[in-house]
């Protein structure tokens, strides 16, 4: 019977694809995603495809059905098993792949799954994506034939790599929260092999995310953290994300390291290899961060936000080292330029045992801001690009300082604020950063006063000023 497949459009997302299980997103899906994927990698001269999953109840299934669709197209699979997403970057990129498919759901809720994928050692989205959507619907694919599919343990390679670029100085007390991911048998195995007290929450493997939502983005999903940093007084504490791709810190007074702050840790010590060179963070990064970039000899470079946009930028700039506030640090320095939170975590374990004093003298040496954390509001699909586009041409009318990389990104005398469409979901993401309370109040009112100039209702912004 002839293959054609009709998916979700829903799923078709910029950098992946992503359902709900069991509402838009079904093994048939999977399968289909094997049979279309593995088709282009061979129309492409390749044949080697590794899938990977993580520790979703559903996962173990669509991996199944992603395996048989690309044996079904003639596509030699090699299967991982379950782990990090990163683990399976490092086997694409370290062995070679023709194209890599991980089955994760990342940092959504447990009813949610998807597929990240990378092809020839590059990631695999935006056009990619929409064009395996209108191969499968239109059932162009490879003919029915038998590939292959074997099993393969690449974890103990994996964590021989990522312990090779450990150069911490002296021990350390660390606790880390695996918030249940699907880091959890790798991360035991590896902080057997380090130095120092390493006392792991949540290391269980387990899809139901039964301590905390696996997102250490959000404040309250980090609380379990702070409490065991403070009661072991521990030097610093680290978490991911559901699959490992994504880090959060806090330091050992059990403060919070966002994201532009760890890459202001992480860029200093990079530069000193790479003096002059160019380190991306996307537009929802600190000017801070840029500023210290720059005092540390560096070329800092403001990108658009998305892992795979990031990672397209590194390679075609030489960049060692980007970041995104989202927790995603990209290493291109000694590794090989994926998003790794583990790795992340190996190269911060160095730095702080190399630092004269503990890391919350570092935090408190960098200049104080007041931020809004990410405010996320609902907007149309249909509708969240054209607001920005109107607050783009008013804003220019009005002579303002302004940065159209990714959204609008606006400087005035008081800091700056950002407007931007998520390309994942029906939302406008939007942030601000002053010097002081007062200036934020301002950037918050501009920002309020363009959103109900194109009809929005501005969000309640009351609360919602942080240190930084």
């Amino acid at each position: 019977m002839p293959f054609r497949h009709d998916f979700d459009p829903t799923s078709l997302r910029e950098y992946d694809i992503r359902g709900i299980v069991g509402k838009t997103l079904h093994p048939a899906d999977a399968f289909a995603i094997g049979r279309t994927f593995a088709s282009m990698v061979i129309r492409a001269g390749g044949k080697r495809v590794v899938v990977g999953y993580d520790g979703r109840l559903s996962s173990p299934a669509l991996e199944e059905a992603l395996v048989r669709g690309a044996v079904e197209s003639g596509a030699e699979v090699t299967r991982i098993g379950c782990g990090p997403t990163p683990m399976l970057y490092f086997a694409s990129v370290a062995d070679g792949a023709d194209g890599a498919i991980m089955v994760t759901g990342s940092h959504n809720p447990p009813d949610y799954n998807g597929f990240k994928m990378m092809m020839a050692g590059k990631p695999f989205y935006g056009d990619q994506i929409r064009e395996l959507g209108r191969l499968s619907a239109s059932g162009d694919v490879q003919p029915a034939t038998e590939g292959s599919a074997v099993r393969s343990d690449i974890s103990s390679r994996y964590i021989d790599r990522l312990l090779e670029d450990y150069d911490g100085v002296r021990p350390l007390r660390v606790v880390w929260d695996n918030g249940n991911s699907a880091a959890g048998d790798v991360l035991a195995r590896l902080v057997e092999r380090l130095p120092g007290e390493h006392t792991v929450l949540f290391g269980e493997i387990d899809g139901h995310f039964p301590n905390h939502h696996p997102d250490p983005t959000v404040e309250k999903n980090l609380q379990d953290l702070i409490r065991a940093v403070e009661e072991k007084k521990a030097d610093l504490g680290i978490a991911f994300d559901g699959d490992a791709d994504r880090i959060g810190l806090v330091d050992n007074r059990g403060q919070i390291f966002w994201g532009d702050q760890m890459l202001v840790l992480l860029a200093q010590d990079v530069l000193k290899r790479h003096p002059g060179a160019t380190i991306i963070a996307d537009v929802k990064a600190s000017q801070i961060l840029f500023d210290e970039v720059a005092k540390a000899g560096g070329q800092p470079l403001m990108w658009k936000t998305g892992h795979s946009l990031i990672k397209t930028k590194m390679a075609e700039t030489g960049s060692p080292l980007a970041g995104e506030m989202s927790g995603h640090i990209f290493f291109a320095d000694k590794w090989y330029g994926f998003d790794d939170a583990l790795y992340a975590a190996i190269r911060v374990l160095g730095i702080v045992s190399r630092l004269p004093g503990p890391l919350s003298d570092f935090r408190d040496n960098l200049p104080i801001t007041v931020t809004t954390p990410e405010l996320r509001f609902n907007c149309d699909d249909t509708r969240k690009f054209e607001v920005i586009r109107e607050v783009a041409a008013r804003l220019k009318s009005e002579g303002a300082d302004v940065s159209e990389i990714d959204g609008v990104r606006v400087n005035t005398a008081d800091g700056w604020w950002l407007l931007r469409a998520s390309n994942t979901q029906a939302v406008l993401v939007a942030r601000a950063e002053a010097r002081d309370e007062a200036g934020l109040d301002r950037l918050k009112d501009a920002l309020a006063s363009q959103l109900e100039a194109s009809g929005l209702k501005a969000p309640d912004f009351s609360g919602e000023n942080a240190g930084h």
